[in-house]
This record gives C-alpha cells, sequence and structure tokens, in this order.
C-alpha cells in the first residue's frame, strides 16, 4: 500500500443522502462535501458515486464548477458517504500496477455497536468502484477492515489503534497476530504500529485517521492537547510515549509532531432536531462532544484539504501542517457540518494511486 502523498490518478467519494444521519435532508452535507469536492478538483480529479435517486440533484451541484480538473459522476447505490471505509484499499506493485483490496464492511461493528444497518450496499461499493476502473479486485470475505483504521507510510510501517482492529465487533475469531498477518498478506507491510485507542468519542470505535498520520516515513503528526483535564490528553500522551518509544519498519526513531486540537465541540439540539429517526441508524444526542481532529486531512496532488471549525486553532493547525508539507498547499474547508454526521474530510475522500 503507497503511502497517501505519493502521485493520484484521482479521488474517489460518496455522495450523503441519508436523513437519518444528516439533518435538514442532507442538504447542508451536500453543500459541505461540494466545498471538498471542488477543492480536491484543484489538485487533481474527483470522481462521485451517487445514487440513482440523487444523481440530477449531484450532477446539479457539481456541473460547471470551474474546477481545474474533472468532477465525474457515476452512479453507484450506496447506504451512506464514507468512501474511506467502503471504497478500495489500493495497493501497487513494484512495476506500478494498481489493483484494490475490497475488505468486508459491517458498517463499524455490525449489530454489536455498528452505526446502521443494512449496509449491504456500502459492502459493494469497492468492488464497483474497481470494476469501473476495470483493475483486479482481492476480496477479504472472511476479514473486516476500514480504510480509516489504517495509515501507512509506504515503506513498511502502519499505524492503527487496538481500540479498532482489536474491537470484538470486527474478527473476534482472530488474534492481535493475525490480524497483523492478514495486514501483511494484502498491504506489503513489516510492521504494526499500534496506539491503544484514538479521539474522544469516535464512534469508528477510533480510527487512526482522526487521531495520528505519517508525515513521512518516520514522522508521524498527532493530535495533542495540553490540557490535562481534557479527556483526550491521557490518550494523546499514551500516544505520543508509545511513539517515541518505538522504530518503524526500517529502524528509524519516530519523530512525533503534535497537531493540537479544535476546542471541544458540542453537537446542539438544533442541529439534531431535524435529523430523522429511522430505527436503522445510531440516533443523533444532541449535547455530545464530536471526534474534532486536525488529523482528518486529505493529502492529494499538490494540495492538504484540512477542516476548519471557526476555532483559533484553525490558523495554529495549518501552520503547522504547512511547515510539514511544505510541497502542499493547504486549504481549508469548513468541517462541523460533516463532523455532525461522525467524521471529517479523510474519511470521506478515497486516494487512487495513479499507474
Amino acid at each position: 500500500m503507497p503511502a497517501e502523498w505519493v502521485a493520484h490518478k484521482q479521488t474517489w467519494m460518496i455522495w450523503p443522502e441519508r436523513t437519518d444521519s444528516w439533518r435538514l435532508g442532507s442538504k447542508p452535507a451536500q453543500q459541505a462535501f461540494v466545498a471538498v469536492i471542488k477543492a480536491i478538483a484543484e489538485f487533481e480529479p474527483v470522481s462521485v458515486g451517487v445514487s440513482a435517486k440523487q444523481y440530477a440533484n449531484a450532477v446539479a451541484q457539481l456541473t460547471d464548477t470551474g474546477s481545474k480538473f474533472a468532477i465525474r459522476v457515476v452512479e453507484m447505490a450506496n447506504n451512506d458517504a464514507w468512501c474511506r471505509d467502503t471504497g478500495p484499499t489500493f495497493v501497487t506493485n513494484a512495476a506500478g500496477d494498481v489493483r484494490g483490496i475490497d475488505w468486508a464492511f459491517n458498517a463499524w461493528g455490525g449489530l454489536n455497536g455498528g452505526l446502521y444497518f443494512p449496509w449491504d450496499k456500502d459492502d459493494q461499493v469497492a468492488s464497483k468502484v474497481l470494476g469501473i476502473e476495470q483493475l483486479p479486485r482481492y476480496r477479504t470475505d472472511d476479514f473486516i477492515l476500514e480504510g480509516g483504521a489504517i495509515h501507512v507510510d509506504g515503506e513498511g510501517t502502519l499505524l492503527t489503534t487496538e481500540e479498532c482492529l482489536l474491537n470484538s465487533n470486527r474478527n473476534p475469531d482472530l488474534s492481535r497476530e493475525q490480524i497483523e498477518q492478514q495486514m501483511r498478506e494484502y498491504l506489503g507491510i513489516d510492521k504494526v504500529l499500534w496506539l491503544k485507542q484514538g479521539i474522544f468519542n469516535d464512534e469508528t470505535d477510533d480510527h487512526i485517521d482522526n487521531m495520528a498520520c505519517f508525515v513521512k516515513p518516520g514522522e508521524v503528526v498527532l493530535a495533542w492537547t495540553d490540557d490535562e483535564t481534557d479527556p483526550q490528553y491521557a490518550r494523546s500522551k499514551a500516544a505520543l510515549d508509545y511513539l517515541e518509544a518505538s522504530t518503524d519498519a526500517k529502524g528509524r526513531k519516530i519523530i512525533v509532531h503534535k497537531l493540537p486540537q479544535p476546542a471541544p465541540i458540542i453537537a446542539t439540539a438544533d442541529e439534531y432536531a431535524t435529523v430523522d429517526d429511522s430505527m436503522m441508524a445510531k440516533p443523533r444526542e444532541a449535547n455530545t462532544r464530536l471526534a474534532g481532529s486536525y488529523i482528518n486531512f486529505y493529502l492529494c496532488n499538490g494540495g492538504l484539504i484540512m477542516p476548519s471549525f471557526d476555532d483559533p486553532n484553525d490558523k495554529v493547525a495549518a501552520d503547522i501542517l504547512q511547515k510539514l508539507f511544505p510541497e502542499h498547499k493547504v486549504v481549508m474547508v469548513p468541517g462541523r457540518e460533516i463532523l455532525l454526521g461522525g467524521g471529517n474530510i479523510h474519511c470521506i475522500t478515497q486516494q487512487q494511486p495513479a499507474k
């Protein structure tokens, strides 16, 4: 699996429409996704999977955007819009040939803590993407994984959390060693770095892409707070101590860069008042802390698309990321609307490496 900073052919996304996940009939979420799509399309092409019901609406919103690169809309049934987790994980070989892994998907826990039911259409997204691209597919019927649960450096090291991959609602019959072996075989990695936990209140069971990611081989950027009374502090401090005591697959000591978090983001009663109660999705509860994090940014060809939260740390985080990625242009896109649905920019994107 190549690192996210290698050249992309395009970015894949899925159009949001669930009214029991997204408020006001999903219209604010759609506007937020359009902003992300336009931002990415200044750097590389974007393909957007859209249900038949929403196809005309999406085409209308994504046509004549004036973007530098093409935005392609393709009809694709889905259960929700988290392409990082439902789309394929792309891998390459020494010759540059691209193939895709179609992980089994159970909506972040199935009937044991999952976020919605059914998830059958989401479990077909990766296969459909690979079919459209005419790329070979590896299917893991007996192994559940989401793309947001892993980060790689492209040189053999993978970063994840125990809270997610060792959770009994993913692969309960597999040991840590067996899970590592699956990832070695499918992703070509040599070493797994296991953080215990991720961002506080992350409903994905602590995906790594909200907590920490590689900046380059041997260097990691980590979500951080200096407030020792914040429940995130102990999580971030444990991750810092672990990473600074670790080496990567090449034997390099890990260098950690701290990225401050936004102030706690609380969903309001008004924001969730118009989310439907369908009995098919986990209810959205007002006055709960959302898993806000600047780590949930996306790297594209020359661009770094990051969420902003109308917070003083928006600029602080952007400045840090700009220094860490000097060859990328940092672009901030409002992230609260996406966060209300459970994730952010990295969660809704999936990179397809260039051949």
